[in-house]
């Protein structure tokens, strides 16, 4: 009797696993394996507590010319987000150059840096440039670095894939926006991500202008979000870890902030929620919250005309205001190619809508 189809083509499972084991074979580990995701489920954090935050780019020459120099070669992406910049290393930037950073990065949004030797100077180098913009904040859930708890580690390889941890095959697509961390009282403000492995296509972040999106609605719309607040939770990301037999570092919050907040130093307003971590409205009954935020969430993700999006290559460091952003990473790459970054996420004022 002739075989069946089951027995003569290999099933989903067995490819699967045979381009694991294929890349396994032909791999020698991460180019930076003291960053690799480190786990330590006896690894508890406190209540983060508010403290004063005063950005540093409201300090800054708004000429630049510590950032901007003659041998700073800048190319905008889009008019409304997204500067390319090369030619001036961060590492070497005095303070000066560091308060300019963070104006530069609150005004286009998302600055994409190339040829850096971040990624070699060390994590308490590192550490201290970042800690110029801001508290670090400490992950709960993620991967961090032992004895860095202040690294958010983003890991993707054959052999530990968290993307497909956190959002299932159920879905169509891995897009998820979000802004960092919102659900924290003071969340993330100028924030520093550089790649150390790369897929050769593919694995790259999606960014959009909260700013813009707000400036596309219409003046009557704009009043009625007007003094309204949204909830952000921590409580699923912490749920989703314990699921999977992860950590949680520290218990899960639910904070109100400004629907739309004011950026402190250059004064623009932006919308502030994200599908990522806004649940409801403050003062709105379920149907009509969820609404509006179905809406807004909807405006966000459509704004083709306000995103872009980066690309990474050897060297480059990415900086970005997560106060008038959101992101999205794109797992469109190729099964057992290794994508490893890491994030330093300085924590910001308090939202405030004046």
């Amino acid at each position: 009797m002739a075989p069946s189809v089951s027995d003569t083509v290999p099933s989903v499972t067995d490819a699967i696993a045979d381009l694991k084991l294929m890349a396994t074979k032909q791999d020698n580990g991460p180019s930076y394996p003291f960053y690799y995701p480190y786990y330590d489920p006896e690894e508890k954090f406190p209540p983060t507590q508010v403290y004063e935050h005063t950005d540093p780019g409201a300090k800054a020459d708004r000429a630049k010319p510590h950032l901007l120099t003659p041998e700073t070669n800048v190319s905008h992406i889009s008019p409304f987000i997204g500067t390319e910049i090369s030619g001036v290393q961060i590492s070497q930037l005095s303070e000066d150059g560091l308060n300019e950073l963070a104006l530069y990065a609150a005004e286009r949004k998302v600055l994409i840096f190339r040829n850096q030797d971040f990624k070699d100077i060390g994590p308490d180098r590192q550490i201290e440039i970042a800690k110029h913009f801001g508290r670090i904040q400490r992950h709960p859930t993620s991967g961090n670095v032992k004895g860095y708890p202040e690294f958010h580690v983003v890991y993707r390889g054959a052999e530990h894939d968290m993307l497909k941890e956190v959002i299932s095959d159920e879905r169509i697509n891995r897009t998820q926006w979000h802004s960092d961390v919102s659900y924290e009282k003071q969340p993330a403000g100028t924030t520093f991500f550089f790649i150390l492995d790369q897929p050769e296509v593919g694995g790259d972040t999606l960014f959009g202008s909260q700013v813009e999106a707000y400036n596309r609605l219409s003046p009557e719309f704009k009043k009625r979000l007007e003094g309204l607040r949204a909830v952000h939770s921590a409580f699923e990301q912490a749920e989703s870890s314990r699921r999977r037999g992860g950590v949680v570092r520290r218990e899960p919050i639910l904070t109100e902030h400004p629907l739309v907040r004011r950026h402190p130093v250059t004064g623009e307003k932006a919308l502030y929620v994200n599908p990522g971590f806004t649940r409801r409205i403050v003062g709105y009954k379920t149907e009509e919250s969820e609404y509006l935020l179905r809406f807004l969430f909807d405006h966000i993700a459509k704004g083709a005309d306000f995103q872009i999006r980066a690309r990474y290559k050897p060297g480059t460091v990415v900086v970005w205001d997560n106060r008038v952003t959101v992101h999205s990473a794109t797992g469109d790459f190729n099964l057992g190619d290794r994508r490893h970054a890491v994030r330093l996420t300085p924590q910001a004022e308090v939202p405030t809508d004046v």
